[in-house]
């Protein structure tokens, strides 16, 4: 798998509770071009969370695939990702798209790309994206050393990584799925 540059998603887990944020830096170059792009979305009626990192107009192919995709079957995640990955991997148009993707809903998370990678990650967190590295770190630090809930763990999440990468911001969208 490629380290995306230009974003950073990250997914928390918490009891009955799955947190997904996104910062809103989208770069050109080393330029800044916006600084509150939306990269986490609720599709599925709210019951689906997804994140990407990567080229934006790829990004937004992929997700309307994937929601085409989870509409076909029924809402199942793991079906519909499984379908969106091998499209993704087949299909000489969209194999070409430089992107990844998290998705989540309240019993599974998926990190998907266009290698073929369909990967259920270990533990409570996982990241995606140039700030990945340190979302993480700071996710696993939190959810070992305190009670927050999830929410609250991925927002202070990256905005640590939006102190240490230079492709993340601290403009975040967090969107919460919770019993």
């Amino acid at each position: 798998m490629r380290a995306m540059k230009g974003t950073t998603i990250l997914c928390v887990r918490r009891g009955n509770v799955v947190a997904m944020a996104g910062d809103g830096q989208v770069t050109l170059g080393d330029q800044v071009i916006k600084e509150g792009a939306k990269k986490v979305r609720r599709l599925y009626d709210g019951r689906v969370l997804t994140g990407f990192a990567g080229g934006t107009a790829d990004a937004m192919t992929l997700l309307e695939r994937f929601e085409k995709r989870l509409a076909e079957h029924g809402g199942n995640l793991v079906r519909a990702a499984t379908e969106l990955v091998k499209d993704w991997r087949t299909d000489r148009v969209l194999r070409r798209l430089e992107a990844m993707m998290l998705v989540a809903d309240r019993g599974t998370t998926l990190l998907l790309s266009g290698a073929g990678d369909i990967l259920e990650p270990e533990g409570e967190a996982c990241a995606i994206g140039s700030g990945a590295g340190y979302a993480l770190a700071a996710a696993r630090a939190f959810l070992e050393s305190s009670e927050a809930r999830a929410d609250e763990i991925a927002r202070r999440s990256l905005v640590i990584a939006s102190k240490i990468c230079i492709y993340t911001n601290d403009s975040i969208t967090l969107e919460v799925l919770e019993d």
